[in-house]
C-alpha cells in the first residue's frame, strides 16, 4: 500500500550485516543464518536483493571489519549501498536505486537493532515505503554499560513498537524469517 506511485516491487533490504558491527552482536550466528535463508529465498522468488554497507571512523572501508560476513555473499548483480550515516537513505543513492527497481515495499533485516535498523525503517516509512522488519533476522551488541538495556530487550522492544507502527497510505510490520512472503501486498 506504498504512496510512491509505480512501485509494486518488493525488496529484501540488508543493513550493516558486517564482520565488526555483528561479531559481539546478540545470537549472532542465528541471525545471520536467517539472513542468508531470506537472501536465498528472494533470489529463488526473483526478488532484488540490496546489500547497506557502513563505513566510519571504527569500520574503515577496506578493512576486515568493514567486510560483509563470511556467510553472506553479494552477488555482483545486486546493488550495494555504501553509507555513513545511520539511515541507509541518508546521503546514498538507496532512493534511486529502489526507484529503479520499482521498489514501493522493504523487508529489512541487518544490525544494529538500535541504531541503523531503527533509523532506516523510520527513514524508509516517512519517504513513502511499506517497512516490515523481519523480526529474528536483526540484532545489536551489548551497551548496558553505557546505561542501554540488554539486547535481547532492545531486539524485543523494537519488534513490539514496529509491529504497531502506522503511517497514513503505509504499511509497516513484523514478521519472522519462516513467515515471510515476498508476494504479499500487506
Amino acid at each position: 500500500m506504498t504512496t510512491l506511485e509505480n512501485r509494486p516491487n518488493t525488496v529484501l533490504l540488508v543493513v550493516d550485516v558486517q564482520k565488526g558491527v555483528v561479531e559481539g552482536a546478540h545470537e549472532r550466528d542465528t541471525v545471520v543464518a536467517n539472513v542468508a535463508s531470506l537472501v536465498e529465498k528472494a533470489r529463488q522468488e526473483d526478488v532484488a536483493v540490496v546489500w547497506v554497507q557502513h563505513s566510519d571512523e571504527r569500520l574503515r572501508k577496506g578493512s576486515d571489519a568493514w567486510r560483509i560476513v563470511p556467510e553472506l555473499s553479494p552477488n555482483e548483480a545486486e546493488p550495494l549501498i555504501a553509507k555513513n550515516y545511520g539511515d541507509s537513505f541518508e546521503d546514498t543513492n538507496l532512493e534511486s536505486v529502489l526507484s529503479d527497481l520499482g521498489a514501493g515495499r522493504l523487508i529489512v533485516v541487518g544490525a544494529q537493532t538500535d541504531a541503523c535498523i531503527r533509523s532506516t525503517l523510520h527513514g524508509a516509512l516517512v519517504r513513502g515505503y511499506d517497512a516490515t522488519l523481519v523480526s529474528d533476522a536483526h540484532t545489536t551488541e551489548d551497551q548496558t554499560e553505557w546505561g542501554a538495556p540488554s539486547p535481547d530487550m532492545v531486539i524485543a522492544h523494537t519488534n513490539l513498537y514496529w509491529m504497531y507502527q502506522t503511517a497514513p497510505g503505509r504499511t509497516a510490520g513484523t514478521v519472522e524469517t519462516k513467515d515471510v512472503d515476498f508476494a504479499s501486498t500487506s
